[in-house]
């Protein structure tokens, strides 16, 4: 017992520690970065605002939001604080900015986290249709994927194909080259990730795992989070070159060996630090390879720094 609580103590040392390191980098270096002062003047059209006409795809800083369709999942103040990622609904989160959403399934095509199950899937797609229906230029990355311990929903490629039809952009390397206004009135990147299942084909109406990468570490700690992210992030290459997204995402998550397992309470160690990062992304010489940026519970300053970048990027500035 006495040794477990002495872990237990060191744990909440060290967490404090990272804490105070980035509390210290903020205060020393600050969160200022090229566009940092922009604010769309409506997050849900913050994309079109941008002259779509010369927003090419590669120099979009993506907002995006993690375990995405979680707003419902579990019970609520039972199991629902454990697994909870994201307290909005999918429609909220389009409207409040966000533009890739991360979705995991089971073999039902229901939507779920861990153990933890949710709705059918078709509450995600429909809430995309409909905010597209009330949007003309935005455009979103959406990744299903099926979760750890499930198998794949039969014929899964078949039925987002049907279900998002006309909207889907379909597979091709130009793609990031390419305006928004070339892409309309195709609206979604749809990367499908199954387990066992085939992987979507080149040319398709979706695409496959490759195009959406990151460097996902397992972590509670938030400034060893945040320079994993920062080191992963200057490995790779330019937006300009580069023919893949890459997600950097400003989350931590909750450990079975701490008293302390909810998200929230968790992630929010990491969760005011997206401007510092983008901040010293720019300082440390590699902005130029952010694209998707992706956190727990988004908010509106979350969007306002993506979309600061973007438009930095859009006049020469970034």
């Amino acid at each position: 017992m006495g040794a477990q609580v002495s872990k237990q103590l060191e744990r909440r040392k060290a967490i404090d520690a990272e804490k105070k390191i980035l509390s210290d980098l903020l205060q020393s270096s600050g969160d200022q970065f090229p566009g940092s002062d922009y604010h769309p003047s409506d997050p849900k059209t913050w994309m079109s605002s941008l002259d779509p006409s010369k927003l090419h795809i590669r120099n979009i800083l993506f907002p995006g939001t993690h375990d995405s369709a979680t707003n419902k999942i579990g019970i609520p103040f039972i199991s629902r604080p454990f697994a909870q990622c994201q307290s909005s609904s999918i429609y909220r989160q389009l409207c409040r900015g966000a533009r890739v959403l991360d979705v995991r399934v089971n073999q039902d095509r229901r939507v779920c986290h861990g153990i933890l199950v949710t709705y059918p899937i078709d509450v995600v797609l429909d809430s995309i249709k409909r905010f597209l229906s009330e949007t003309t230029s935005e455009i979103l990355i959406l990744e299903i994927r099926t979760e750890f311990g499930y198998t794949d929903p039969p014929d899964f490629d078949t039925f987002l194909s049907d279900q998002l039809s006309d909207l889907l952009i379909h597979h091709d390397d130009h793609v990031f080259d390419k305006t928004i206004a070339e892409l309309l009135p195709h609206r979604i990147i749809c990367i499908w990730k199954p387990r066992k299942s085939p992987a979507p084909k080149p040319g398709g109406p979706l695409w496959s795992a490759g195009y959406l990468r990151d460097n996902w570490i397992d972590t509670d700690l938030p400034n060893t989070k945040f320079e994993s992210n920062m080191k992963h992030l200057s490995e790779q290459q330019p937006v300009s070159s580069r023919k893949y997204f890459y997600r950097v995402e400003n989350t931590v998550t909750p450990q079975a060996d701490n008293p302390v397992v909810c998200v929230r309470p968790v992630t929010e160690r990491i969760h005011g630090y997206a401007r510092l990062f983008i901040a010293q992304a720019f300082a440390r010489g590699f902005a130029d390879r952010l694209q998707v940026f992706s956190t727990d519970f988004i908010d509106e300053d979350f969007v306002d720094a993506c979309a600061g970048v973007t438009h930095a990027r859009l006049e020469g500035k970034a």
